[in-house]
């Protein structure tokens, strides 16, 4: 849509690069490249289905040439002012294009469709120009001008055609569906093979139109990431011009995450899990670097499984890549990825990463309890908590959600055990949650394969001060999804041992959900192959540490049946565990 920038169509996006203006009228867009581009290729489409909508042409399929679609892009530009009676007294030739207008009609609404099939995205060039100093003026006049204009344009046609005003306007987002403002910065790369990454746009601010939906071409993770003996960097070439980098404020940590143009939808949902790197932060050295999306099959060289890390120790980081192929197109390779870098500087730090929901709860009574719950993904862990959120309405003054998915233990120097998190967002199943559950604010999210089993979105949960500002720890449960609760098995069951518990939280059992390619039982370390597997003698070290400083400060060690495993229970298991929870929390306070 864009006079003076520059399109590229990656299979069903379209990215559009500006740095200065974008189309103000709808003349202007409708004698731009990329309007034109849609038309020809919406016409190669028809003429593929053999669509009898192409009967607008007034000829054969087979004959309609590059020239009888530009005679109908002018067609529409005489629409887009005057009614169908002006369109053969300004064009030669328009009549045949009028002879049926219902039939124009449908063309016209099914080119619209057409357009908003497309994944739509802005990348904004601040180079020279220092856009991100001004970033909502940038995108008042690009991103919004945009979708008030192909609405115009659209509504415009539309009315000359049929001669009629709609009764219903929905105002749907027709222009773009996001929009990042990057430029170049000089970041603290390392020099060598690093510098293949240095001219590569930094992500400044992004703006969205949630709730947004996106059909990634994969909806479960498979396998576990693979530590390599070669910095994967040394193996890609990399073209500046097909990526972006999104700064991550991981926790503590810096994580450059480099995102691929077949990617970008991905990449961009960032932004409702990570805290974008500011200024500020930007001049920490770097801890991190992943590059999701690399293209050819480099990577295939370096291990089975090519979602690969590798240790540099020299410069003090870690580095990551994935390949760009359709079976690494799930938010969870992007996620995962940058939090079992996050969980590997944690344990050299002499921290211990946690796989689970870490929540500070304020009882009317004032009773703060932070409960931490370490679970597999699919065993009730959220769903739990959202449930104690509704159950526990009238009893609750204040529930601060500091991790949902991933986090980290230190301990202080008074030997307390205090606990951070990592993401302000959460990455969450909608398969288990009950109708009205509003697990933070679902006109903020980004959802993801909604018609498919383990369908997620990705929402803001929190605030990147509460991930930071440690709170010490009083409740340490075990998310136990597969055992049906008895007298010998409640609900909540205390631990009496650091033995009992080590051993229960190092099996890590689950009843698999389908959130990955697993299923059944399954035993997984720790229930965290993000890290902690890999470093498995450094983290059995550190757990050992933690689990006798739990059991020293008297912090209660158990396990949570939730049940969410079990068919049939899963919504009754985890309201009934949140039930049984917050009756805990309530006799604390008494």
């Amino acid at each position: 849509m864009d006079v003076q920038g520059t399109f590229r169509f990656v299979n069903r996006k379209v990215i559009v690069f500006l740095h200065d203006r974008i189309c103000e009228t709808p003349e202007e867009l409708m004698s731009s490249e990329l309007f034109s581009e849609i038309v020809t290729r919406f016409v190669g489409d028809l003429k593929h289905k053999q669509s009898p909508l192409l009967q607008i042409f007034g000829k054969q399929t087979k004959e309609i040439t590059h020239a009888d679609i530009q005679e109908l892009i002018q067609v529409f530009q005489v629409l887009g002012k005057m009614t169908l009676d002006a369109v053969p007294k300004l064009i030669e030739k328009g009549e045949r294009f009028i002879a049926d207008p219902s039939l124009l009609h449908v063309f016209v609404e099914s080119l619209y469709n057409y357009w908003r099939q497309f994944e739509r995205f802005i990348v904004c060039d601040s180079t020279g120009d220092r856009l991100d100093q001004r970033p909502y003026r940038t995108f008042n006049s690009t991103i919004e001008s945009l979708t008030h204009l192909v609405r115009q344009t659209y509504r415009d046609i539309e009315e000359n055609i049929t001669g009629q005003h709609p009764n219903i306007y929905r105002q749907i987002s027709a222009g773009a569906e996001l929009a990042v403002i990057a430029l170049s910065k000089n970041l603290a790369l390392p020099e060598g093979i690093y510098q293949k990454l240095r001219n590569i746009p930094i992500i400044r601010q992004i703006l969205l139109y949630p709730p947004l939906l996106l059909n990634p071409p994969m909806n479960k993770r498979t396998g576990k990431f693979e530590q390599i003996t070669q910095n994967p960097i040394e193996h890609i070439e990399v073209t500046t011009r097909e990526w972006l980098c999104y700064p991550a404020k991981v926790g503590p940590f810096l994580i450059l995450v480099y995102v691929h143009e077949k990617f970008y939808d991905l990449g961009l949902s960032l932004c409702n899990l990570f805290e974008l790197a500011d200024d500020e932060f930007l001049n920490r050295p770097i801890d991190a670097v992943y590059l999701f999306g690399v293209p050819g099959t480099e990577l295939d060289t370096l291990a089975p499984m090519p979602t690969v890390f590798y240790e540099d120790p020299e410069h003090d980081l870690i580095t990551a890549a994935c390949p760009n192929r359709d079976e690494f197109g799930y938010f969870g390779y992007l996620k995962k990825m940058v939090l079992t870098l996050h969980n590997i500087k944690t344990m050299k730090l002499g921290r211990m990463p946690y796989h689970g929901a870490l929540v500070r709860i304020v009882t009317k009574g004032d009773c703060p309890l932070t409960v931490l719950i370490i679970g597999d993904t699919g065993t009730g862990k959220s769903e739990t908590l959202e449930a104690f959120r509704i159950i526990g309405e009238d009893q609750i003054e204040e529930m601060i959600i500091i991790a949902d998915d991933m986090g980290s233990l230190d301990i202080d120097q008074e030997g307390n055990v205090i606990g951070y998190g990592t993401e302000v967002g959460a990455f969450v199943r909608l398969d288990d949650l009950q109708p009205g559950y509003a697990f933070g604010q679902l006109d903020r999210s980004i959802i993801m394969n909604p018609n498919q089993v383990n369908a997620r979105i990705v929402l803001p949960v929190t605030t990147y001060e509460h991930v930071m500002k440690g709170y010490s720890v009083d409740m340490v449960l075990y998310a136990n999804n597969y055992e049906e609760i008895d007298d010998e098995h409640p609900i909540i069951e205390r631990l009496v041992t650091p033995e009992t518990a080590l051993h229960i939280f190092r099996e890590g059992t689950a009843m698999s959900k389908g959130t990955t390619t697993s299923t059944g039982l399954v035993h997984t370390y720790f229930v965290n192959v993000f890290g902690a597997i890999q470093y498995k003698t450094l983290h059995d070290e550190i757990a050992r540490r933690f689990f006798e400083a739990f059991f020293r400060n008297k912090v209660f060690v158990g396990q949570l049946r939730t049940r969410l495993g079990i068919v049939g229970s899963e919504r009754q298991g985890p309201e009934e565990a949140a039930q049984a929870l917050l009756s805990m929390i309530s006799q604390k306070g008494e």
